[in-house]
Formats: C-alpha cells, sequence, structure tokens
C-alpha cells in the first residue's frame, strides 16, 4: 500500500525485457533506507517487488501482466521514475490509498500554466474515466494528484511547483504515456452496484424490463427487498 506521495526521483540503470517479462535495475538512494529484499517498491506508480539490493540502488523483477498494463515497456535506461516505499503506518498519510496496480494508461495532451501551478490534460480510455470524479483523486505515474475536471474522453489536474520540481511529469511532453491508478474506494462502490444488479434481476425476475433497466441499488430494489423479507417472516 503506498499514498502517491513521490519521496525520490530514481534513474533506470536497465531493463531487461524477454517477451513480456523481466527485470528492472533503478539506481536510487533515500528510499534505500530501511528497505530489504522482498520489500515493495512502487516505481512510477507499479507496486515491485524488491529482489536485489546494491549500495546505490535495487533490481525488481517485472511480469507480463505488468507490461500489458503500464507504460514500463517504453521506458529505456536512463529514463528517471517516481519512487516511493511502501505506506509506514506510524507515518502521516499525506496523499491518498495506492496500491500500485496499475488500471491503464493515459497520454499528455497539454502543458498549461495557471500562477503557481501547471494544468495537466491526460487522454485516456472509458474504462478508466468512469472512476474519475471532479475533486477526487487520481494517482499519475505513482503521483497522487486532485482532479481539476474530466469528461468523456479527457481529465485535467493541477501540480503546484513543489509537487512538479520532486517528480517527473512535468518533465514529460505532450503525446507521453503515463501509468493510471483510479481512487481503489470508487472501485469497490463500482464492483458493489454491479453486484447489486444481479441481485435485482433474482427479485424482480430476469425477464422483467424493470430489472433490465435497473442499472444498480435503487430504492425500489430496496423496496422489493423488504417485502421478500417481510413475505419469508410471515
Amino acid at each position: 500500500m503506498f499514498t502517491g506521495i513521490v519521496e525520490e526521483k530514481g534513474l533506470i540503470r536497465s531493463l531487461s525485457l524477454t517477451g513480456f517479462s523481466g527485470s528492472i535495475a533503478v539506481r536510487a538512494k533515500k528510499i534505500l533506507e530501511k528497505i530489504h529484499i522482498g520489500d515493495s517498491i512502487a516505481v512510477n506508480g507499479i507496486c515491485l517487488t524488491v529482489v536485489s539490493l546494491q549500495e546505490d540502488g535495487f533490481t525488481a523483477d517485472v511480469m507480463a501482466e505488468t507490461i500489458r498494463r503500464s507504460s514500463l515497456g517504453r521506458c529505456v535506461p536512463g529514463d528517471l521514475v517516481n519512487l516511493e516505499r511502501a505506506m509506514a503506518v506510524d507515518g502521516r498519510f499525506g496523499g491518498h490509498f495506492v496500491s500500485g496496480h496499475i488500471d491503464g494508461t493515459g497520454i499528455i495532451r497539454s502543458f498549461r500554466r495557471e500562477s503557481n501551478a501547471v494544468l495537466v490534460t491526460i487522454e485516456t480510455e472509458r474504462e478508466v474515466l468512469e472512476l474519475i470524479v471532479n475533486k477526487g483523486s487520481v494517482c499519475i505515474d505513482g503521483i497522487s494528484l486532485t482532479v481539476v475536471s474530466v469528461d468523456d474522453k479527457m481529465f485535467s489536474v493541477s501540480l503546484i511547483s513543489h509537487t512538479g520540481g520532486r517528480t517527473t511529469l512535468l518533465d514529460k511532453k505532450p503525446g507521453s504515456l503515463v501509468n493510471l491508478e483510479n481512487d481503489m474506494l470508487g472501485k469497490y462502490v463500482k464492483k458493489l452496484l454491479g453486484t447489486f444488479r444481479g441481485v435485482t434481476e433474482e427479485i424482480l425476475g430476469n425477464g422483467n424490463e424493470k430489472a433490465g433497466k435497473c442499472k444498480g441499488l435503487t430504492m425500489e430494489l430496496l423496496e422489493n427487498m423488504e417485502f421478500q423479507e417481510e413475505e419469508k417472516a410471515k
């Protein structure tokens, strides 16, 4: 578990991919403190397990699902990456709940200066946008950011100078690919509401027109559930 508060920018020393898996070696300093083999480190928002340690870096294995879901396969030696150690239970929780499991990628479309901040607009797929809400949280390349606006094709976030200087996002250019992770709480809510649709069909009847139109948890569903419970109690 992570917070999306980047601790350090590291440098990719090597990226060895055979087919759809391989390993990555990263030069780092600060995040090596109190790190052991087997610990988790978020690399551009991707949760990776440390398999070996050096005095000035670490190595992690990369599996096929990571390559499919993230931008890691497009990285090259010399690229800078955002690094964060797993969340410490005795520390301040400054970002939001981040799992390090990437939901998809996005393409940076524009940067626009707004006084002391920079507005970054990113285009992504519908499945990711469905879980992005105004003033909600989203993780971009491991950075916890607040959503400024969202529509059916793109969303925007704003970075203050401090965040921009400590992370890699403002080093990128329009057209660059970034890793995206939706708010974990939103994903669970969506899953639960989808489950309620199945319950609706069971209560109202599979061929029922109302059941087909029901998109999740509704007052009608709750009323029917209460009625059925009363019938069972008789």
